[in-house]
């Protein structure tokens, strides 16, 4: 059986958010076929890929490498984040399935009850699904791409401090699901805007092009299993 290109593509960027790849390191065709036990064909398609998205970077004399982001690239990540959530949670407002609040209403309720337990090691998982959900309730494919590849280029420049308050962290997902399943685009939107911008002080560049310390940043071998994949 073939192995789509797609689901190599979600492999190998996958590790290279894990930093399984690490930055700047080469990315060889024969040695990824190996390892995601595919042949070449799909790993060049899935490179071609994930050069789109900004992962990877082709260098004369050495092919295809991790692409090594600059501090400036990550912070302009974020402030991109701050403008497109916002716009996705009032377009889910508008366009929302009761089959998306279904599922909403099930990871807030989850992440509440999370919260309150103390018990915080899936927390941040319920939140990715949390906000991916609100994307695709969206309506809108282009978006939803686009939200889909901040996160996991944010994940992967980035550790994420877990809230200080889980309670009310998971309060705010509760009000911004209120004003999505009401129709209210404009304080989804608010809201939205606020619960983004108070997360960004707890992000913490993964590097430091300036050599050594990481900041935080201030307010502005497996195979391809395709049962198991996310994408």
């Amino acid at each position: 059986m073939r192995i789509p290109a797609h689901s190599v593509c979600t492999a190998i960027r996958d590790d290279i958010v894990a930093g399984v790849h690490v930055r700047g390191g080469r990315l060889t065709e024969e040695l990824l076929a190996r390892r995601y036990g595919v042949s070449r064909v799909p790993v060049r398609e899935a490179l071609r890929t994930l050069e789109a998205e900004g992962f990877v970077v082709t260098r004369r004399h050495a092919g295809a490498c991790v692409a090594e982001p600059t501090e400036r690239e990550a912070e302009d990540l974020l402030e991109t984040r701050t403008l497109l959530e916002p716009l996705g949670a009032a377009r889910a407002a508008r366009r929302r399935t009761d089959a998306h609040l279904k599922v909403l209403r099930g990871l807030v309720r989850l992440g509440q009850e999370r919260a309150r337990q103390g018990s915080g090691e899936d927390l941040r998982s319920l939140g990715g699904w949390f906000h991916e959900t609100l994307a695709q309730a969206a309506g809108s494919p282009s978006l939803t791409a686009l939200l889909t590849q901040l996160r996991h280029k944010i994940a992967w420049m980035y550790d994420v401090e877990a809230p200080a308050g889980p309670v009310e962290y998971w309060a705010e997902h509760g009000a911004i699901l209120d004003a999505v399943a009401r129709g209210d685009g404009d304080r989804a939107r608010a809201l939205m805007a606020l619960h983004v911008e108070q997360s960004v002080p707890g992000h913490r560049l993964r590097f430091d092009s300036g050599g050594g310390r990481t900041e935080r940043v201030r307010n502005p071998q497996r195979p391809v299993n395709t049962a198991s994949l996310r994408h």
